[in-house]
């Protein structure tokens, strides 16, 4: 028979197990609730911008981790071109790598499809975690679409135990999941947003998205205490071609010229089709000595050879370009006066070149 000393030590265990049990679930309560928590601020995001910082910063905060850094495949540059449209270039985010192919970064990118769990190893993990410094463990958090690896969330911590291949990885896998679709929703809906911007012919921006930049674009300049200048470009005679061959004639040299123009600019600055045969380029944090320069590439680019018209017939084409520059001071508030007199002053000094004979660039008259 039990002896009462054997019960009560038999109980005495059951009551401790039983607060142990107390304490992990209101731990795993904790843990949910602070998992829904992250879940709902990347469904939250607003912007591609946010989402990025949400999941950079917001997860190094929320799980207290050391460093975090995300992975983004982006093969097309849709992502690139979705980020330069806001205004910030994928550079400006610090642990944000955005890179063509996922080959050659991690040996555990050839097959993931979990979270990994382990070991730092430098050898293995520089080149998506460049600036973990100390980091001992690490979990790469696969971000997939439709079975496809899209990139991952790098979690990186000094404490060699924090992430272990013994781990449980629930939590991690549905964070990824979520962040997934979050990517994939906000990469839809900023398309869906950019397609009012995009002139359906050329595939350029157009007016009304120039309108939205140029006041980011001033707003930059302002802050950072730079230039911005705006070319302007008319194509010389162009209705000439409507007369003579048609509209889709006219539709083909358009659709020409713009992409001889786009060989010429970087990717920061912001290319549109103003209107008719009229295009406008931004050319953040630059001079008018090296707008010069480019607009005088363009002209030669575009009459360089001749454009083959679907009649079958050659043409070649010339462009007229004015150039006008604004160095915002930094109590300048109407922005948007600023930039349409920018514009506006870009469009006096292609009259001016118009008028001296076509095919030349002005500058805009100090």
């Amino acid at each position: 028979m039990t002896s009462r000393e054997e019960l009560e030590a038999q109980l005495g265990a059951t009551r401790r197990r039983l607060e142990e049990l107390t304490v992990e679930v209101a731990r795993n309560d904790e843990i949910m609730e602070r998992a829904q928590r992250r879940e709902l601020r990347l469904l939250q995001a607003e912007s591609f911008e946010a989402l990025i910082l949400g999941l950079i910063d917001g997860l190094r905060i929320s799980y207290g981790v050391d460093y975090v850094s995300l992975v983004l495949c982006d093969p097309d540059h849709d992502i690139r071109h979705l980020l330069l449209a806001n205004g910030t270039p994928a550079e400006d985010f610090a642990h944000l790598l955005v890179v063509e192919s996922m080959s050659g970064l991690a040996p555990q990118y050839i097959a993931l499809e979990q979270p990994w769990l382990g070991v730092f190893a430098a050898c293995d993990h520089q080149l998506i975690c460049p600036h973990a410094v100390d980091a001992r463990s690490i979990a790469m958090i696969p971000l997939t679409h439709r079975g496809k690896l899209l990139g991952s969330i790098n979690l990186c911590s000094s404490d060699p135990m924090r992430f272990t291949h013994e781990h449980a990885s629930d939590f991690l896998a549905h964070l990824g999941i979520i962040a997934s679709f979050c990517i994939e929703n906000t990469i839809n809906r900023a398309r869906l947003l950019r397609s009012g911007f995009t002139d359906v012919l050329t595939g350029w921006h157009n007016r009304r998205y120039l309108t939205v930049r140029i006041n980011e674009e001033l707003a930059r300049a302002r802050r950072d205490g730079s230039r911005l200048v705006c070319l302007m470009l008319d194509i010389d005679h162009f209705k000439q071609v409507n007369d003579s061959w048609g509209h889709a004639a006219g539709d083909a040299v358009l659709r020409e010229l713009a992409q001889r123009i786009e060989m010429q600019v970087r990717a920061s600055d912001v290319a549109a089709r103003y209107g008719g045969e009229e295009f406008v380029v931004l050319l953040p944090n630059t001079d008018v000595s090296s707008a010069s320069l480019l607009a005088e590439r363009i002209r030669k680019e575009i009459a360089a050879s001749p454009i083959t018209l679907p009649c079958g017939e050659p043409v070649t084409i010339t462009a007229s370009i004015g150039i006008a520059e604004v160095s915002p001071g930094p109590d300048e508030k109407d922005l948007k006066t600023l930039g349409d007199s920018l514009i506006a002053r870009a469009d006096v000094a292609l009259y001016a070149a118009k008028s001296a004979g076509r095919d030349r660039v002005v500058v805009e008259a100090a």
